[in-house]
């Protein structure tokens, strides 16, 4: 069973959860009050207005969740809040950035992700989609995997089950919806959807193919 922890009414797993399928899925969604388990087979933890370092008593238990994933060698995937708290949870820093990242910005892999077993097929560098105004530190022993402009570290892999992805590589049209009514950016609301048009088509198969070697772990 594939634990799904979900933060936000309307931002779900996106072209995530179509890969899920017929996968026996339990979601958690805090948002709703929800408990947060303290066990999984597999455990995909979603994105957030909050920040990981915020003193809530379901964060602390997803840490928790977390850590105990990674020592079991679960198949994890941090999205966002998600990988900002995997980070925490393998004794990473995680902190304001210097500059939120909010919108369609280029992503470039690490040579080390060229092995990996999420992104090795995936280009060196491709448009993604961001909204993120926290950063997080290299935890120890992870390894670096991709990065942007503006966010130096943007995914890591630690072990050979677990990943952090800072960037929205789940963004679908209702996800990216939800997203923008959760917040006024003016006119900016209008150039990204302007964007999304152009960019989720390339972005989708990019995404398929990540989600689809991880779904393979399962």
């Amino acid at each position: 069973m594939v634990t799904v922890i979900q933060h936000e009414p309307g931002e779900g797993a996106g072209s995530l959860g179509a890969l899920l399928g017929e996968r026996k899925t339990r979601l958690v969604r805090t948002f709703a009050g929800d408990p947060v388990p303290d066990a999984a087979d597999a455990l995909v933890v979603l994105g957030g207005g909050m920040s990981a370092y915020d003193p809530l008593p379901f964060l602390e238990a997803e840490i928790r969740l977390l850590k105990r994933c990674v020592a079991e060698r679960r198949p994890v995937l941090g999205i966002c809040l998600g990988s900002q708290l995997l980070a925490r949870a393998l004794g990473a820093t995680v902190a304001r950035a210097q500059q939120p990242e909010i919108g369609f910005y280029r992503t470039r892999l690490t040579g080390e992700a060229r092995d990996d077993a999420l992104f090795s097929q995936a280009p060196g560098d491709f448009v993604a989609f961001h909204w993120h105004g926290d950063a997080f530190s290299l935890p120890p022993g992870a390894v670096a995997l991709a990065s942007s402009t503006i966010t130096p570290l943007q995914a890591f892999r630690y072990g050979p089950r677990a990943w952090g992805i800072q960037f929205h590589l789940e963004i679908d049209a209702q996800v990216l919806d939800a997203m923008l009514a959760s917040e006024d950016l003016g006119d900016d609301a209008g150039l990204l959807r302007k964007q999304a048009e152009r960019e989720l088509p390339r972005l989708h198969p990019i995404a398929t193919r990540v989600f689809s070697n991880w779904t393979a772990l399962l």
